[in-house]
C-alpha cells in the first residue's frame, strides 16, 4: 500500500472515481476513502474481494476441523454414521435404503 496513492478523501474520490476504480483494478490494491480525515470505507476490486472471502471461509473451516479433532483426541464421544442415519430415519420418517 502506498499511503499517498491509496488513501483518498471522499471529495477526491468523487472527483476521480473512474480513475481510482481503474487504479484498484490494475494494482489489485484497495483504496481507503476518508471522511473528515478518518477511514470510512475501503474500495477493492471484485477478484481480490472474492479471494479474501474464500480465504476467510477456508480459515473458518480449518478452525472447526481443529476444534473437532481436539474434541476426539480429548476422548469425545463419536457416533457411527449408521447410527446417525438410523436416528434421522426414525425421527423424520426418511428411508436411506431405497
Amino acid at each position: 500500500m502506498r499511503i499517498t496513492r491509496d488513501i483518498q478523501s471522499l471529495s477526491d474520490f468523487k472527483q476521480n472515481a473512474s480513475k481510482l476504480v481503474r487504479q484498484v483494478q490494475e494494482t489489485k490494491e484497495p483504496i481507503i476513502v476518508t471522511v473528515n480525515g478518518k477511514a470510512a470505507v475501503v474500495v477493492q476490486d471484485a477478484e481480490s474481494y472474492q479471494a479474501m472471502i474464500d480465504a476467510r471461509d477456508r480459515a473458518e473451516s480449518v478452525a472447526v476441523l481443529r476444534e473437532r479433532l481436539e474434541y476426539v483426541k480429548a476422548g469425545g464421544k463419536l457416533v457411527a454414521a449408521e447410527d446417525v442415519f438410523e436416528r434421522i430415519s426414525k425421527k423424520y420418517g426418511i428411508s436411506f435404503t431405497d
